[in-house]
């Protein structure tokens, strides 16, 4: 049996503190993607006793981490390259996430992937002290380590619901 090593190594060319955290981050996604690879596009789309689709949850993860990127980290609005990665609006008019269907599980892929990219860039020339700094915000105050973590469980709570799904959508096909 092959032996496996369980390490935190920051991401290259952070702090090394903010490396491990945004390592963390991209382990999350290292493993949706790599269960997600290949998904057909009925199983992206299929929605199942009114759950949301994966394609959906995907379309939620980009959009939320866009979201706390722009509003709390850098307190700024959307650029409008970023605006239009996101057609459709976050919540329909009952509260629920948007639906989202028809892209393929690459094109879900790529809008994370362009999303990721443009939030660690920002965190490449960050401080401990920036880090720590918490933006006041007119309901709350949140620095980005806090909104780091934030994504980390956010995005690990909708893998388990993606895999809880998928789960049940192969089980069905067998």
């Amino acid at each position: 049996m092959k032996r496996k090593s369980f390490l935190m190594m920051p991401l290259p060319g952070y702090e090394p503190e903010i490396g491990r955290w945004l390592w963390s981050l991209e382990d999350v996604r290292r493993t949706i993607k790599e269960r997600l690879a290949g998904l057909s596009q009925d199983l992206v789309d299929r929605r199942l006793d009114g759950r949301h689709t994966i394609g959906s949850l995907l379309y939620h993860i980009a959009l939320i981490e866009a979201d706390w990127l722009y509003e709390e980290v850098l307190c700024s609005g959307w650029p409008s390259e970023v605006q239009a990665m996101f057609p459709l609006e976050h919540r329909n008019s009952s509260g629920e996430l948007a639906h989202f269907q028809g892209e393929t599980i690459e094109a879900h892929f790529n809008r994370m992937d362009s999303i990721r990219e443009i939030f660690l860039s920002h965190f490449r020339s960050m401080d401990m002290e920036d880090w720590r700094k918490p933006r006041v915000l007119p309901n709350y105050d949140v620095t980005p380590e806090w909104v780091v973590y934030h994504l980390i469980e956010h995005e690990a709570h909708h893998r388990g619901q993606i895999f809880q799904l998928l789960s049940y959508l192969e089980h069905l096909e067998d």
